[in-house]
């Protein structure tokens, strides 16, 4: 349940463009009945229809994602609370620009401010970011916990660059199979090799497995 909810609003999103591409004509009529008020001009075109359509569901869906978890009763996480803002804010521009530049930033966005949130944990607070969300889990050198902090930091530098350079190379519809299955993809492979490396360093009389399921468990709840 928990797994599904973090990964609702990307799938809707996905499913919701792949839809309206599909349907052009219709997205285009739908969206200009029902959101000409939130777009400048009032007037939605076929071409930007799909991404508009999907922004609306992704704002939406966040916005249940986190009305969910607070009914609830549960802890909302940092990340989440700034996807949501940025899923507004850079969404809302999508939708009353009609321009799907917004949007394709919000994953760098996003990727860039948790590499910077392990980043400056590091360097200014003398603090492990990384050992901080899994360190009660994993019992590890310090340098481990200090190659891995690394490893983070570029791997969410890497990933911001790598979705700019799908978003300006490649059609909308590129990039949104991109953002849904390739970074997901790549997050795995990557989080599986941290998993890999843990297993040389984690003690013996940790649990075995348990420093792949650590790490996984931390960074999907995470995933942009």
């Amino acid at each position: 349940m928990k797994i599904l909810l973090d990964f609702l609003p990307l799938i809707l999103f996905f499913g919701t463009f792949k839809y309206a591409e599909g349907h052009a004509d219709w997205a285009a009529r739908f969206a200009t009945e029902h959101f000409s008020f939130i777009v400048s001009g009032g007037v939605v075109g076929t071409e930007e229809a799909p991404v508009l359509l999907a922004t609306v569901v992704v704002i939406i869906a966040t916005s249940a994602q986190i009305a969910i978890l607070m009914a609830r009763g549960k802890k909302i996480d940092l990340m989440l609370w700034i996807t949501f803002v940025l899923v507004v804010v850079l969404g809302g521009a999508t939708i009353w620009f009609h321009n799907a530049t917004f949007i394709k930033w919000k994953p760098s966005v996003l990727y860039w401010a948790m590499g910077a949130a392990f980043w400056i944990s590091q360097t200014f607070f003398r603090k492990n970011l990384l050992q901080t969300l899994i360190g009660e889990q994993l019992e590890l050198p310090a340098p481990v916990w200090q190659r891995l902090n690394v490893a983070w930091i570029a791997f969410f530098a890497m990933m911001g660059l790598l979705n700019l350079y799908v978003a300006y190379n490649f059609s909308t519809s590129a990039w949104a199979s991109f953002k849904a299955f390739g970074a997901t993809a790549l997050m795995l492979i990557f989080t599986v090799g941290q998993g890999l490396y843990l297993s040389r360093h984690v003690k013996e009389e940790d649990e075995p497995g348990v420093a792949p399921n650590a790490v996984a468990k931390a960074q999907a709840e995470r995933l942009p």
